[in-house]
């Protein structure tokens, strides 16, 4: 089965030796993302509210150079410097995901790269 590189200057580029996602047949492992300007390459700064839209607009960026939206993920996992943000998160994936919704974890971590308080990651379906 064929292996393609996912890259776009939509979202941010890769902060270490990694793709920002790969392709191998209908499936899109998606790295994951932290909120991070693509413009700039600077951390969001504000609240979690905009930091977990941010995540997702750079996921929505990869997806769409691979082909496919938001709606193809089939797995997220969202990893989370303070748990108690669990419930903006369920906000945020209720604006912008619908049924069926997809298999997610949710993970407290002690730190995240470049002091970020969220990252997600993400299989996404195509097809």
């Amino acid at each position: 089965m064929s292996r393609s590189i996912i890259q776009t200057d939509r979202a941010p580029a890769a902060i270490g030796s990694y793709s920002q996602a790969v392709r191998v047949g209908d499936t899109v492992y998606l790295s994951g993302q932290i909120p991070l300007d693509p413009a700039s390459g600077e951390l969001l700064e504000g609240d979690i509210k905009s930091e977990i839209e941010r995540v997702f607009a750079n996921l929505a960026a990869v997806l769409a150079a691979a082909g496919g939206s938001l709606a193809d993920i089939v797995k997220l996992n969202v990893y989370l410097t303070d748990l108690t943000h669990f419930g903006q998160v369920n906000e945020a994936m209720a604006a912008l995901f619908s049924e069926p919704f997809p298999a997610r974890a949710a993970i407290g971590v002690a730190s995240l790269p470049r002091g970020a308080r969220v990252e997600v990651d993400a299989i996404a379906v195509l097809g």
